[in-house]
């Protein structure tokens, strides 16, 4: 039974909480894109995607890919392609792509929020051309200006769709070890080698697909130094195919109607894109959008679980109230939603679902700033704070979502089990997102190694800035208090802490990779709570009746989910402790 209405007064509340209309929409590139023309887009994207996409969901995890051996082609589950094909006709799928190669110039805002909505109704089909966005900004930023204008019209428009090859046999993570070879062969290169896990590195949706493929130069240092990044089309200009084969599919618990593919290079023909040897800046570029968007993955079926577990509890009636006021004496058993236990999971799900997609919302409109403001310092402390949210997003947007599912299929006892409810669909499709796009353990090691010691810190100091300025503009508003204290609270212990592991993780590397995961669930702990108590402050001088409802979540979300900051500053504190007391023959 699959239940979802789009949460859009919660989109637009958010919007408004980080001044989208200041920030965002004052910009000469969005002036196009004001709040009342984002409610529109989300509401008719909505609508269409629910209509179409949401329908196709269970059938395309019970129907599945079909895969031929002889040609390696791969044909989507029954309606796929047709509403792939609508969404492009429609100019759905090229909205926010860059205006000089027809797209519809629409910020990252609105993507990140369409692309939550995509996700909710449908996650392997959005998983498409969330792919061939991620490579349009890729060879937006790094292409040569020929590749752009032959590449990016097809795959703005949709017409096309791209993926990403990196992983390899011998390499996931450690993408110093990538084997395929690059030839060069007049103006162009000969590509060879096996990629895995190639998400939808073969389908019919569209009728080419341009991949874009890490590789190795003759001439190319070792490690990560010596990767080039190539494109690579499946159909070449006189239409003849290209060398590029899927070889076979992988089965998987989740995501059954998205093919990962296992994609062999014959002699392929790619382009260079960018220097030689320098091939990781622009798969970054991609990389990171992605990382983004993975972690929205987390928000959106959440939601959708959240959504489906109301709707289980207001009609399920079992056992009486343990409070006789709230029975109802007539009925055979009380409605579950008086136990409290049945309110507690609900609200730390909901609680957290919307303090994730505020956090969400408000670095994608920093990613609106950074790209396009013109003071170079605001772009640059944008930039910053995007830099810094990058890992804590993807990492904890994506583990709290699961543990949100799960909570969600508990609420709705066996029921939620089985296939009847669909939790266990959106449970086995979101567990893959704390793998992709780069583990969590490295997004927390990106967060301890990389981001927090960026420029100096520069990152941190920005981020702490913005929370000094929120607590620094409510001290005139007393209704602000019992929010402003706690986020005091949790500023304050994240620096101490923040301090400690920079001294202790100098003098001792294993101590970062020992609490980095706990440590960037504490901060993203902290970060949340600066978007809640934000959020709260826009409730108290807009009064409404979602405002209402928002002041007594985030209230909800800094009493019963806050405190988990306790435990993992204690973890953090431990260092690697008796981490490595253990033999090898002891585990």
């Amino acid at each position: 039974m699959e239940l979802y209405k789009a949460p859009i007064r919660d989109m637009l509340f958010a919007l408004e909480a980080f001044d989208y209309s200041g920030r965002v929409a004052s910009l000469d590139a969005y002036s196009d894109f004001d709040l009342e023309t984002i409610e529109a887009i989300l509401q008719t994207g909505a609508d269409v995607l629910t209509k179409e996409l949401l329908p196709l969901n269970k059938t395309g995890d019970e129907e599945g890919l079909e895969w031929d051996p002889q040609t390696g082609a791969v044909t989507m589950p029954t309606g796929f392609r047709d509403a792939y094909q609508m969404l492009v006709k429609n100019g759905m799928m090229g909205i926010t792509g860059p205006a000089d190669y027809g797209g519809g110039g629409g910020p990252e805002t609105l993507s990140t929020l369409l692309g939550e909505i995509s996700t909710s109704t449908n996650k392997s089909f959005s998983m498409a051309p969330g792919l061939t966005r991620g490579l349009v900004d890729a060879l937006y930023h790094h292409a040569a200006d020929a590749q752009k204008d032959k590449f990016l019209p097809k795959l703005v428009s949709g017409e096309w769709a791209g993926t990403m090859c990196l992983t390899e046999p011998q390499c996931g993570t450690d993408l110093g070890l990538v084997r395929a070879k690059a030839t060069p062969e007049g103006d162009a290169y000969r590509i060879s080698g096996t990629k895995i896990w190639i998400s939808f590195g073969e389908h019919d949706l569209t009728d080419n697909i341009i991949h874009f493929v890490l590789a190795r130069l003759p001439d190319a240092p070792e490690g990560i130094k010596g990767i080039s990044v190539f494109i690579v089309p499946k159909v070449l200009d006189d239409g003849s195919l290209n060398g590029v084969t899927c070889t076979g599919l992988e089965h998987k618990m989740g995501i059954h109607a998205s093919p990962t593919c296992v994609i062999e290079l014959d002699n392929s023909i790619g382009y260079l894109v960018g220097e030689p040897h320098k091939g990781m800046r622009a798969m970054f570029t991609m990389m990171n959008m992605a990382r983004l968007h993975v972690g929205l993955e987390g928000v959106a079926l959440g939601e959708i679980a959240y959504q489906t577990a109301v709707a289980f509890a207001k009609d399920r009636r079992q056992m009486r109230a343990l409070d006789p006021a709230k029975s109802e004496p007539d009925k055979p058993a009380d409605n579950i939603l008086v136990h409290p236990d049945i309110r507690r999971q609900l609200l730390n799900i909901k609680s957290t679902t919307e303090a994730m997609r505020a956090l969400g919302v408000w670095a994608a409109i920093e990613h609106d700033v950074s790209v396009n403001h013109s003071d170079e310092q605001v772009r640059q402390e944008a930039d910053d704070l995007v830099a810094l949210m990058t890992p804590v997003i993807k990492s904890y947007f994506t583990e709290r979502g699961f543990w949100n599912i799960s909570d969600a299929m508990q609420v709705c006892g066996g029921a939620g089990y089985t296939t009847d409810w669909d939790i266990e669909q959106y449970m086995r499709d979101e567990r893959i997102a704390m793998i992709y796009e780069g583990t969590n353990a490295i997004q927390a090691l990106d967060l301890v190694g990389r981001k927090l010691p960026r420029h100096g810190g520069r990152s941190m100091q920005v981020f702490s800035a913005r929370v000094t300025e929120l607590i620094r503009s409510s001290k005139d508003a007393p209704e602000m208090e019992e929010f402003v204290t706690p986020l005091k609270a949790i500023s304050k212990q994240t620096t101490a802490v923040t301090m400690e592991l920079a001294g202790r993780a100098m003098a001792d590397n294993e101590v970062a990779g020992a609490v980095a995961t706990n440590y960037l669930n504490l901060f993203a702990l902290c970060c949340l709570s600066y978007v809640m108590v934000a959020e709260a402050r826009h409730a108290l001088a807009n009064p409404s009746v979602h405002a209402t409802t928002k002041l007594k979540t985030v209230r909800w979300f800094l009493a019963m989910v806050l405190p988990e900051a306790e435990s993992l500053a204690l973890k953090v504190a431990a260092g690697k402790g008796n981490m490595f007391d253990f033999d090898v023959d002891e585990f």
